[in-house]
């Protein structure tokens, strides 16, 4: 029996609705009225509910964008309740015979930029992808994403770290730059393309787990280590992240004023990442805790 998971959109006025398993075969479908759905018996139903009024259907949700008679939060189970009901039911939700002018293909743009470390080039995506920052060391960790996953069995791909509207990739040195940039744009544009999962937020391995652990975590800190983590949050990560990068908080010994930090993307293993940690954030968490005594470095220099 298949169960429906409802899931919130940047934009207030659509909806997602999860299945456990792929349901477009890798194509992406767009109904913007009952007479388009000749090949999707389920998103004709739906445009019998007078709120709908776009139905998209791509990877392993259908997506419902609302007219705004109606909020989400009073209709949105009865919907996931009749979406349940016809596919357990045997109902189709895309018909063998699709008509092919129907399939859309995602929007996607990618742009490349390089980033300070020379093995690190930054991919980026011309919408969000992730708000929780991903690193992926080997093939054996890409369990949160198949693109990573798929990244990886290009001979030439070390690391791949995914965070905000980008991804990064980081190569060996058996070959160049200009040697593998456009592959590697090209193999990710068209991923995206075709309604492939780029990352499972859910299945992201974090330390501590979830947002409501994470905000136990930091209410258990004491209050210099709280400080320096809203420091590097507000004005840190930016500038890395425009790098390609990100660099998280490990801990901070009261006793040797010694912050430990973790270093990921493009920060990981890049020639300045040492001067940028002695003489940017060393100083300014000097400045901001006012404390000259305090030693920043990262524990995967």
């Amino acid at each position: 029996m298949e169960k429906i998971s409802i899931k919130p959109t940047q934009n207030p006025a659509i909806l997602k609705f999860e299945f456990s398993n792929f349901i477009a075969k890798g194509n992406n479908y767009e109904f913007k009225n009952i007479d388009d759905t000749a090949n999707s018996p389920l998103a004709k139903q739906l445009f019998y509910l007078p709120f709908v009024k776009t139905v998209y259907i791509s990877g392993n949700f259908i997506g419902i964008e609302k007219y705004s008679i109606v909020e989400w939060t009073d209709v949105q189970e009865e919907v996931a309740e009749q979406i349940e009901s016809f596919v357990n039911n045997g109902g189709a939700i895309i018909t063998e015979d699709a008509d092919a002018a129907t399939k859309k293909k995602l929007p996607v743009t990618i742009y490349v930029e390089t980033t300070p470390n020379p093995s690190v080039m930054k991919f980026v995506y011309n919408k969000l992808i992730t708000r929780t920052p991903a690193e992926f060391k080997n093939i054996d960790e890409t369990a949160a994403s198949p693109l990573a996953r798929e990244l990886f069995k290009f001979p030439f791909v070390k690391e791949v770290f995914i965070d905000e509207n980008y991804i990064s990739v980081t190569k060996f040195g058996i070959t160049e730059w200009d040697e593998i940039t456009a592959e590697i744009r090209a193999f990710i544009k068209k991923y995206i393309e075709e309604g492939n999962e780029v990352l499972n937020e859910s299945a992201i391995k974090q330390t501590p787990q979830g947002e409501k652990q994470q905000e136990a975590y930091f209410d258990s800190l004491d209050v210099t280590s709280q400080r320096i983590i809203n420091i590097l949050e507000e004005y840190v990560k930016p500038a890395v992240a425009s790098d390609g990068g990100n660099i998280a908080f490990e801990s901070y010994d009261e006793k040797d004023k010694r912050v430990k930090v973790i270093l990921q993307g493009a920060c990981s293993g890049c020639p300045s990442s040492t001067f940028t940690l002695k003489s940017g954030i060393e100083n300014m968490l000097k400045d901001m805790l006012n404390d000259n005594e305090i030693k920043v470095e990262a524990i995967n220099a």
